[in-house]
């Protein structure tokens, strides 16, 4: 076991957790030799049961042989960075979670095809820059029977450190990678969803939808929803059904319903 207690806060090795934007992570040594970071106990172990490659690991002084303890059994001889929980949160900024991190090797990224081989429900995720709707997404795709997950380039990234906690390691569980145009999917044999209130919107209930054998579900930003040329493109336009005069959900709350109602039968 190698641990490494914290002297200081500049301490070689520990920038990882500290100093280096997400950016950086993503692109520390080479793109496809980037870094994440997972956090908590649970994330991590979900990370780990998936294959991902732990690097170092964060940890509070007390988790060695307490909520850490079957982790760093589990990943051989990294560094095992220790201190109490007030120097690890003035070197991270924030309090940890259950007071681990853990600095994972990013995977490469795959292509759509690979992630869609077999697939007859995904879910396009275009344009949604929040980490905590990114997170719930993912979880609620997990969950729900979503076989895949494509994001755009301009959405935020799955493996932020707080979208990655916020889906609750759902992120590992699903095959996922970037998309640049949701064009190409027709050409994977899929019929795809825009999920917006449009004058010819058909109800999320429509029977059409269920008997479809490929579909891609498609969940726009926050603010403005999906482009209009995505909308005019679609297969199908679809709306929430609701009440008392509300007109839209929040984006995670709104891909919960639609994976739900939406997902394979048969």
């Amino acid at each position: 076991m190698n641990v490494i207690r914290i002297a200081a806060l500049n301490q070689p090795g520990v920038e990882v957790f500290s100093t280096l934007t997400e950016a950086q992570l993503r692109n520390r040594l080479e793109p496809e030799k980037g870094v994440f970071i997972a956090e908590s106990p649970k994330v991590i172990r979900v990370a780990l049961d998936a294959g991902y490659e732990p690097l170092a690991l964060l940890c509070e002084e007390r988790h060695i042989v307490g909520d850490a303890a079957d982790i760093i059994a589990r990943v051989g001889e990294i560094p095992i960075y220790t201190g109490t929980r007030e120097v690890l949160a003035a070197l991270t900024g924030y309090t940890l979670t259950r007071g681990v991190l853990c600095a994972m090797r990013r995977p490469v990224p795959k292509m759509v095809a690979d992630v869609c081989e077999g697939a007859s429900r995904v879910a396009v995720i275009d344009g949604v820059v929040d980490t905590t709707n990114i997170g719930a997404i993912f979880r609620s795709a997990a969950a729900l029977g979503i076989d895949a997950v494509l994001v755009t380039t301009n959405s935020c990234d799955p493996l932020n450190r707080r979208a990655v906690r916020v889906s609750m390691g759902s992120v590992f569980l699903l095959p996922w990678t970037w998309i640049e145009s949701v064009e190409d999917l027709k050409t994977l044999g899929f019929m795809t969803v825009a999920m917006a209130l449009t004058e010819n919107s058909i109800s999320l209930d429509d029977e059409r939808l269920k008997v479809e054998p490929r579909l891609a579900i498609i969940m726009g930003t926050e603010g403005d929803g999906l482009p209009q040329d995505i909308i005019a493109s679609a297969d199908y336009v679809v709306r929430i059904p609701m009440a008392h005069g509300v007109d839209s959900l929040n984006v995670a709350a709104a891909s919960a319903v639609a994976f739900w109602e939406l997902r394979r039968l048969v």
